[in-house]
């Protein structure tokens, strides 16, 4: 079920991006946790070891150890709303 499954924010303060996500999780009624890389540059090492980037946001969805991450999100449209919505929804 989609609801088994952990979302993490990858983020900071003063990210258009990150507010709107944070906005829509908790619109929808998703409960998420937030990782905020401001001023710490070892989380976004991080980033960089798992996904070869280090900027946000990034979204991971998973259940235990396994996550699937959105790296490129831009609500230009609906479609990486829709790409989140398929994430939660994979393995029903």
């Amino acid at each position: 079920m989609a609801h088994n499954k952990k979302i993490v924010l990858w983020g900071r303060k003063g990210c258009h991006y990150c507010d709107e996500l944070k906005e829509y999780f908790e619109k929808e009624g998703y409960v998420y946790s937030s990782v905020d890389v401001e001023g710490n540059d070892y989380l976004r090492d991080i980033l960089e070891l798992k996904y070869g980037i280090r900027h946000v946001p990034v979204i991971e969805i998973g259940v235990d150890h396994a996550f699937e991450a959105l790296t490129d999100f831009e609500p230009i449209s609906r479609q990486d709303y829709t790409h989140i919505e398929a994430l939660l929804a994979k393995g029903r």
